[in-house]
């Protein structure tokens, strides 16, 4: 088929969103597909950018066709764009959802597409309802709901959530596994890299630092005494988007003298640096306090490396407590007990093997074969 792929591409830094949107378009493509990224010029107003910068100076991924065409607050862009892929005649059009911000501009561009009355439109959302809520979020998601035909959330709450605006087809499967971040290296050479030391025992916090993902929490379990006893250090790797959750988490770190055991790295972290953090830590903790899905736990399945999950959204769905790691309540001294448990020799009986296994049922080929099926039912 000749399909296009609405949604961020490099050089923009879009996190979990372009590195999925390339890595998808990689794995069509080997499939005998012709595969087009349609992206942003312009995709956030800075009010709505916290971070420092929105792109990146990584190399483009090689192979792959995309168009920074959309401007998020240009309809002009909207309508050429929608324009040029009716014109084209695509045969299924991909498209992200994954903040209401982007309703307005996804509508308007795929109300032109459909005007060709040959492309499906299938959605893969992210999230319907957003983390952040602002005025106008319901409006914009009916809004571009509408000219969409079919639904593909990775987590059972966002499809709820979708039940909840309409009654189009829609499935859940899960979130594929990050598989392009390389290797792992070993521990020394993953601590030698970071200038940390490869005897400790260390955690990972990883990925953009928002409220709902719940650092504060997990600093907070580090100042737990049995955690301080234990010599336990926390490894934080990624960039603030709040600032007030910068400020709250360095009261926290100063006001319990956390400065020693936990290493903060702030900073974006580049495509090529992610295998350091990943290896250098013994277990990858998410305290998230209300979540649909994360891409970080396919990148922590990639690495092969045991996770601690909150109890909130898709993360225990995918997480099995007990085999891969432990669930624990989006408290800190619930999240201390699963990562103390964790270090208890013999806590989960056949770990490394649990964690193979969990990870071959996050396939891109399985998932791909979900959303080429979904994408041509009721045609």
């Amino acid at each position: 088929m000749k399909i296009a792929i609405i949604g961020s591409a490099h050089p923009l830094r879009g996190g979990g969103i372009s590195t999925f949107n390339e890595r998808l378009a990689q794995v069509l493509q080997d499939q005998g597909h012709e595969v087009f990224i349609y992206s942003f010029s312009l995709q956030y107003p800075s009010f709505l950018f916290p971070g420092k910068t929105q792109f990146t100076d990584e190399p483009a991924p090689k192979g792959l066709a995309i168009k920074s065409t959309i401007n998020s607050v240009n309809p002009l862009t909207w309508l050429k764009t929608g324009n040029e892929i009716r014109k084209g005649s695509f045969d299924l059009v991909i498209v992200r959802y994954w903040l209401p911000f982007m309703g307005p501009a996804f509508g308007t561009i795929l109300r032109r597409v459909k005007k060709n009355k040959h492309t499906r439109v299938l959605c893969i959302a992210d999230n319907i309802i957003p983390h952040e809520k602002r005025p106008g979020d319901t409006q914009f998601t009916r809004y571009f709901i509408k000219p969409v035909d079919v639904f593909i959330t990775m987590s059972k709450d966002v499809l709820k959530d979708v039940k909840t605006f309409t009654d189009k087809p829609a499935c859940f499967t899960p979130h594929p596994v990050y598989d392009n971040y390389g290797e792992a290296v070993s521990k020394a050479e993953a601590c030698k890299k970071l200038g940390l030391d490869p005897r400790k025992n260390y955690i990972l916090f990883f990925g953009f630092i928002r409220e709902y993902k719940g650092l504060d929490l997990l600093l907070m379990a580090m100042a737990d005494d049995r955690i301080k006893a234990s010599g336990i250090e926390l490894i934080v790797a990624g960039e603030y988007y709040n600032k007030d959750a910068a400020t709250t988490n360095n009261q926290i770190i100063e006001e319990h003298q956390l400065q020693a055991a936990v290493h903060m790295t702030t900073d974006f972290i580049p495509n090529d640096e992610v295998r350091y953090y990943f290896s250098a830590a013994d277990l990858v903790v998410q305290p998230y306090k209300h979540a649909t899905q994360s891409g970080i736990t396919q990148v922590a399945y990639h690495f092969e490396k045991p996770m601690v999950v909150t109890n909130v959204g898709g993360l225990p769905e995918v997480v099995p407590d007990g085999k891969v790691g432990f669930v624990a309540e989006p408290a800190p001294a619930s999240i201390a007990d699963a990562i103390l448990k964790f270090y208890h020799s013999g806590s989960i009986p056949n770990l490394h093997q649990n964690i193979l296994n969990e990870k071959k049922k996050y396939s891109w080929e399985t998932f791909t074969k979900v959303l080429i099926d979904t994408a041509m039912q009721g045609k």
